[in-house]
């Protein structure tokens, strides 16, 4: 049976390879993000049975104006929210507007997407929020970004309690991808995986009965222990990674 998915953040990077991959399984897709233009030529290379609908996250009005489209449509198999900011650098330099931009974003659009989509979704579908290993402990140059993946994650685990028996809740936690995000980064990015490999562990990931989806396991689990550490081992490491 074809699923209908819709994606947000679809635009480019993990999104656009994810509805690629999709796409090639037989799916019907959803494609959502700022950027018509993008939206719409992906939309069209994938083929005429996909649906181009853009929004921004940052609006509550665009989402819930976007859902009232989508419900005359039918009951989704799968939401998966991919959209967000990223600007790294140190706290002290942080610009306070784009700051801003980036809790509404990542964080407020997260929470947006958590209340309007739910009802989108037949009986038992899949909400699969996007978190970070950024946001597994607070990582030199994580700045504002680190935070609020670390706030998404936190919604995921709320979430999962709280729409048990009726929606699917997966959070999704990738590592370094080659991606227009990461090559603002001005530092070593180990185990860095292509938006391909990243889209094919997604979606091995949300077909699996795990809540959580993290890759690659080779950073992952390095990153997961050093969360798991008492603070007075784990400070003084993150110290050194600073220096």
């Amino acid at each position: 049976m074809r699923e209908t998915i819709w994606i947000i953040g679809a635009s480019d990077g993990i999104g656009a390879a994810l509805a690629q991959e999709w796409a090639g399984r037989g799916a019907r897709l959803i494609l959502s993000a700022r950027s018509a233009d993008r939206l719409g030529a992906l939309a069209a290379s994938l083929g005429p049975q996909h649906i181009a609908l853009p929004l921004d996250v940052a609006d509550r009005h665009s989402i819930e104006a976007a859902a009232a489209k989508l419900a005359g449509i039918g009951p989704l198999d799968r939401i998966v929210h991919l959209a967000a900011l990223y600007d790294p650098g140190n706290i002290a330099d942080a610009d306070p507007e784009r700051a801003a931009k980036i809790i509404t974003v990542n964080l407020t659009g997260s929470f947006h997407i958590a209340q309007i989509a739910p009802p989108l979704l037949r009986a038992g579908g899949q909400l699969a929020l996007c978190g970070s290993v950024a946001g597994y402990i607070g990582l030199p140059q994580g700045q504002v970004y680190s935070a609020t993946k670390a706030g998404v994650i936190n919604l995921a685990e709320t979430l999962r309690a709280e729409l048990a028996g009726r929606v699917d809740v997966r959070l999704i936690c990738p590592g370094f991808v080659d991606t227009r995000m990461t090559k603002t980064n001005d530092f070593d990015m180990p185990a860095m995986v292509t938006p391909e490999a990243a889209a094919r562990a997604i979606i091995k990931g949300l077909k699996s009965r795990r809540f959580e989806v993290h890759f690659p396991r080779r950073l992952t689990y390095v990153l997961k222990l050093l969360r798991a550490l008492p603070y007075w081992a784990a400070l003084p490491l993150m110290r050194r990674l600073v220096r």
